[in-house]
């Protein structure tokens, strides 16, 4: 992290086991540490098995570790109920799902505001909101069309547009690339260069060669068996 910069997320120290005191017992995680400075884009880098998920949803507060701790913004999230972690996520967390998680259903305008529903703001001010993120990528053109119908391009642009909707001051995305040809793969990566020119903090999990070595990357944090093997 460059000096005196701010540290948007601290991982302390963190292990993760599934299924702890069983047979079956599993560790994700042993003992990891990294920090994140605001603005900064870090890969986290390694096989699948690894551990890049797991981590990506402690950060997320969607599990909790079994042992350290995750700050961000100066918050303990690890330490959130359930319903204040939900809270965080709908205002600080983007999460960009490697199978999109759109549903099929619902139109793309639909799609993207749902992060927006809980907030009890009007249908005038959500539909602004998800216009200004679906012209920003190039997909207010399907807005009313169905998420089933979308083509793999058109999906990928509808969960970015969704994870961007609320403005939120940390991105996520695991595995982005997996379901995507080289062209779209592509074309993540310049709205990735566009999200970071925003001033976003964002983090992607990915064994996808192409986010390795890039100009706009601060940090390549390598994971193996669950362990940081080099950052």
């Amino acid at each position: 992290m460059r000096n005196g910069e701010w540290k948007m997320i601290e991982v302390r120290g963190v292990t993760k086991v599934f299924n702890p005191g069983r047979p079956n017992a599993m560790t994700a995680l042993e003992d990891v540490s990294f920090t994140v400075g605001k603005g900064e884009l870090v890969i986290l880098k390694g096989p699948s098995g690894s551990g890049k998920s797991t981590l990506l949803s402690l950060i997320a507060a969607l599990q909790k570790p079994t042992r350290g701790e995750v700050v961000v913004r100066g918050e303990r999230v690890n330490k959130l109920s359930e319903d204040f972690a939900a809270l965080y996520r709908r205002h600080t967390i983007g999460f960009i799902f490697q199978k999109f998680n759109l549903i099929p259903s619902l139109s793309v305008l639909e799609n993207i505001v749902t992060p927006l529903m809980p907030e009890g703001i009007s249908e005038k001010e959500l539909e602004a909101k998800a216009r200004r993120v679906m012209e920003e990528f190039d997909i207010a053109h399907k807005a009313r069309e169905t998420a089933r119908n979308l083509s793999g391009g058109e999906q990928q642009r509808t969960a970015i547009a969704r994870a961007l909707v609320n403005d939120p001051p940390v991105i996520l995305a695991d595995e982005p690339t997996a379901n995507l040809d080289a062209r779209l793969s592509q074309a993540f990566l310049e709205y990735v260069r566009r999200i970071k020119a925003e001033g976003k903090t964002i983090v992607i999990a990915t064994h996808d060669p192409l986010f390795f070595g890039l100009d706009i990357t601060d940090r390549e944090i390598g994971l193996k068996d669950g362990k940081v093997v080099g950052a």
